[in-house]
């Protein structure tokens, strides 16, 4: 008589439960990290936390920064991935704000689908009181602001190494968006909302601030 074969799971259902145990953990460390601190949470807790072993968290996690920014990557491919889909007619200031609301339509959901935007709001508060954190951020922010220059210097037909324009355009891009991220950090109104708002409106502050005589002369 054959031998049974065992069972195993189909592709779907597996691919499922890998993602529930990266949310799991992603959810599970940024709790940790909020409420006893970055530099004590230890990998060992986080995986403890969602049942796993230290072995697993490394299946999904290389260490705890990417834990941390995990969530923020996931917004930020978003963005490119809207982006890249503006028409190209658009100039490239406008791309880039239209593709920022647009975006937030959708990662508001996107957010809550992992984590609360109320925790979202508390690790973006958590990194910016960790010094080791703050200086990832930096360097991420860079690494995406180069991305994006890039990016909207294959729409425009330019050398960024030659045409200084798409570097310049995102570095006044970048710093908004960091100046608009800080204050919803600040403020009591943790929604998505309140961030997309406060996004369209830094950025259509932009193009004024640099051009218009600001009339305090």
């Amino acid at each position: 008589m054959a031998t049974p074969t065992p069972q195993t799971a189909p592709a779907g259902l597996r691919e499922r439960k890998k993602q529930r145990t990266r949310d799991a953990l992603i959810r599970a460390a940024l709790e940790l990290f909020t409420e006893h601190g970055y530099e004590t949470t230890t990998i060992d807790e986080i995986a403890e936390a969602v049942n796993v072993s230290q072995r697993t968290y490394f299946r999904y996690f290389a260490n705890k920064e990417d834990v941390t920014f995990a969530v923020q990557e996931m917004v930020e491919a978003r963005l490119l991935d809207e982006l890249a889909a503006r028409p190209t007619s658009e100039a490239p200031l406008t791309a880039l704000r239209t593709a920022v609301i647009v975006a937030w339509d959708d990662i508001g959901s996107a957010i809550e689908s992992v984590i609360p935007v109320e925790l979202y709001m508390r690790s973006f508060r958590m990194i910016e009181s960790t010094p080791a954190l703050v200086a990832a951020h930096l360097r991420r922010s860079s690494e995406l602001e180069e991305r994006i220059a890039q990016l909207i210097a294959r729409r425009e037909g330019l050398d960024v190494d030659t045409d200084p324009r798409p570097r310049v355009l995102v570095a006044a891009f970048g710093g908004v968006m960091r100046v608009a991220g800080q204050v919803w950090g600040e403020g009591q109104d943790c929604t998505v909302a309140s961030i997309r708002e406060l996004t369209r409106s830094y950025m259509n502050h932009i193009g004024p601030a640099m051009e218009d005589d600001w009339g305090t002369r």
